[in-house]
């Protein structure tokens, strides 16, 4: 209650400082026009000293939000800070209009500022603008968080990113890297030809991915419609029409738990290309993980959560089957008899579905017991056929598909397989996905009969992948949840 009342009043002491700037007619001023950027200033001024920044003269005009200052009698320090980074200003009252200077004194941390001023080292060797102009730009009418602990709730940092931005440099890291991960891929993919598309966010059938997905009504067309759960069926239309390389980074939406791995919506990148299969595209995987390791953190070998990740050798590539048995010896080769599979299965205490086969059963004992062991980068491959619905089945094995998951840190970074093409083998699995969603599985399939229609056509050989932004973005800035690299995660709101 204390501290409710004192915001309070710290609150009405700046809207009395507002309503002064009001006025005198000089409020909100919007022809400041800056030429500077802190971090470029940084960067630029690095080698000179205050001797040489003295003999040459270099005159800037800066602005940002006011984050601390400390005023000593005719003269004081401040420290402003852009979308790049802080500087220090130099501020002495005899440098300034008459009135400037008893004005600066009454701003309060927050406020956005403009100055215009000369560089300079202090004594200190701080770079700093020796300003002999200074204008409030916007008052701010709520207090900073405390400068020392800056934002320290985390439910709050989550909730009003705008001030964990504001007081959190290291929230600015994030998010830049994150820019600069996209753009990075955006680049891998135009220097081979891919060319990025844009695909139905809202789809009269979700399909490309065994999820739960939103259902929204659209008025004027009078039809139910479901967010999209992943752009894959699209996409491979795309591939049939003769766009045979194509990729985009997109949007989807999962009507399922909020966790620090899921979000119910989040950022994909799917890639489809003609005449390759899922070994090119995890040799491709690799490049792309190394080449954005190098460029956006600076090395190959990262960090993790305490976790030493190395992305320079060769990934790792393992069965299902083959991680299953390794990290289950108790289970050994019984690993082949759907029974024994079975009751191990139920021993780890996995809820078995009367539905499931031995594949899907295989499979819920892999994520249970191998999947978070697979620390360094792992290829996972040969997935069943029953967990599976649009892979394409190994021609010497066609229990098991051509498809492979990445796990890097114990955590699924990317799922790929090489297509299934064959449209009457596609609508016979639409069908058995339909008779799994009739039986009450809320994740399996629709059927597509216009995606069906479009493999009739002819659909090349091709391989298609699907990397978890938010998680690559997780992974390289060393982050331990989902919500530390979306700006805005979802979150029940407060009363």
């Amino acid at each position: 209650m204390a501290e409710e009342q004192d915001e309070h009043r710290l609150i009405a002491e700046r809207r009395r400082k507002l309503d002064e700037w009001r006025a005198v007619g000089a409020a909100f001023p919007n022809d400041f026009r800056r030429d500077a950027m802190a971090a470029d200033l940084q960067s630029r001024c690095a080698d000179q000293d205050a001797a040489q920044l003295a003999a040459e003269p270099t005159r800037v005009q800066i602005a940002g939000r006011l984050i601390r200052k400390r005023v000593m009698g005719k003269a004081s320090f401040a420290t402003l800070r852009d979308m790049s980074g802080d500087i220090q200003l130099f501020v002495r009252r005899d440098d300034l209009p008459a009135d400037v200077y008893p004005a600066f004194k009454g701003w309060d941390a927050g406020d956005i500022v403009g100055a215009a001023g000369t560089l300079m080292r202090t004594q200190t060797g701080e770079l700093s603008v020796h300003c002999d102009g200074l204008r409030l730009l916007t008052k701010s009418l709520r207090p900073l968080p405390d400068k020392y602990h800056g934002l320290g709730d985390t439910e709050a940092r989550y909730r009003q990113r705008y001030l964990d931005l504001m007081t959190n440099p290291e929230a600015q890291r994030v998010f830049t890297m994150r820019s600069r991960i996209i753009r990075t891929i955006r680049d891998a993919f135009h220097e081979r030809r891919f060319l990025e598309v844009e695909t139905p966010m809202m789809q009269p059938i979700p399909g490309g991915a065994a999820a739960r997905p939103f259902v929204t009504h659209h008025n004027a067309l009078d039809i139910d419609l479901y967010l999209r759960v992943a752009p894959e069926l699209y996409l491979k239309r795309l591939v049939v029409g003769g766009i045979e390389r194509v990729y985009e980074i997109n949007r989807n939406f999962r009507n399922e738990g909020v966790s620090t791995r899921h979000n119910p919506e989040f950022t994909m990148l799917e890639f489809y290309q003609a005449y390759a299969d899922y070994r090119d595209a995890m040799d491709f995987t690799e490049i792309l993980l190394r080449q954005l390791a190098r460029e956006v953190v600076g090395s190959e070998q990262i960090e993790w959560q305490g976790e030493g990740i190395d992305l320079a050798p060769a990934f790792k590539r393992v069965s299902v089957r083959e991680a299953v048995i390794e990290h289950n010896p108790a289970l050994g080769t019984d690993v082949d008899d759907p029974a024994a599979l079975a009751r191990y299965a139920e021993s780890l205490g996995i809820n078995i579905q009367s539905q499931w086969g031995a594949g899907k059963i295989l499979l819920e004992v892999f994520e249970k017991t191998a999947e978070s062991a697979l620390i360094q980068p792992t290829f996972v491959t040969d997935y069943p056929v029953e967990v599976s619905p649009l892979a394409r089945p190994r021609d010497d094995d066609p229990g098991v598909t051509e498809r492979f998951e990445l796990i890097v840190a114990g955590r699924e970074i990317a799922n790929g397989f090489s297509e299934l093409n064959d449209a009457e083998d596609q609508a016979r699995r639409f069908r058995r996905q339909a008779e799994e969603m009739a039986a009450g599985d809320e994740e399996a399939m629709h059927y597509d009969a216009d995606y069906i229609r479009a493999l009739e056509y002819g659909m090349p050989p091709t391989v298609g992948e699907g990397i978890g932004i938010d998680r690559l973005v997780m992974l390289l800035t060393d982050s331990a949840s989902i919500r530390d690299v979306l700006l805005f995660p979802a979150m029940r709101p407060r009363d």
